[in-house]
């Protein structure tokens, strides 16, 4: 049986930016704000590990932790690794279940943003504008590359690549932030979101179809 499916691949996605690779080597962690997430993580790797409070965190968080040794080693295959925050670059992702990845990547550590503009005025006339933002974000320079490549190959669209550091805190990393407006955003969810089943998280997946009926129209988004 092939260890590659949608699932995993979401799965995936969501380790790369959420997930921790404990130094043990058997135990696999990932945490989240929103109990939907952990929930959907368990079903798409068939475990019912429970759903625990992560009090560290500033802000609410929760937490499933799960041994699977044999899932540890093809992980690292894959080019993951403990402490990986700022070492990640390539993922040996396969084509076929890239869009599932890169929806678990947003779902874990980026956004979807929509809202509309009437700021902008000329002549005494207010004009109306639909805003849409799709943004992934990373603390390594070459897995953001790596992804704004893959993104490209698979769609024509590059999106904006920029770095970010505190000038309050020297010591911290730079953050890399891919974004996509409105047109390319367009393209990239439509991507995202071929199958009104595959795993992902409702909120930001209601954000995204709602901007899609508003453009391309069609009750199977």
């Amino acid at each position: 049986m092939s260890f590659w499916s949608p699932q995993i691949s979401y799965v995936i996605g969501l380790i790369t930016t959420d997930g921790n690779l404990s130094i043990d080597k058997r135990h696999i962690s990932l945490t989240s704000t929103e109990k939907q997430q952990l929930r959907t993580f368990r079903k798409c790797l068939n475990i019912n590990n429970r759903i625990c409070d992560n009090p560290s965190q500033k802000t609410m968080c929760y937490k499933v932790t799960f041994g699977n040794v044999k899932f540890y080693n093809k992980l690292l295959k894959i080019g993951l690794m403990p402490t990986k925050t700022s070492k990640l670059g390539p993922l040996n992702i396969p084509n076929k279940y890239f869009a599932d990845f890169l929806r678990g990547h947003i779902d874990g550590d980026g956004s979807i943003i929509c809202y509309t503009d009437k700021h902008n005025s000329y002549k005494g006339k207010v004009y109306t504008y639909h805003r849409l933002y799709v943004t992934l974000r990373s603390a390594s320079h070459r897995h953001i590359k790596w992804i704004q490549r893959r993104i490209y190959n698979n769609l024509s669209i590059k999106g904006c690549l920029s770095g970010w550091k505190s000038p309050r805190a020297e010591n911290l990393k730079t953050l890399w932030t891919l974004r996509f407006c409105k047109n390319e955003s367009l393209v990239l969810l439509k991507y995202l979101y071929y199958d009104k089943d595959a795993p992902c998280l409702r909120r930001k997946r209601n954000v995204a179809i709602s901007f899609l009926r508003r453009y391309h129209g069609g009750s199977e988004l």
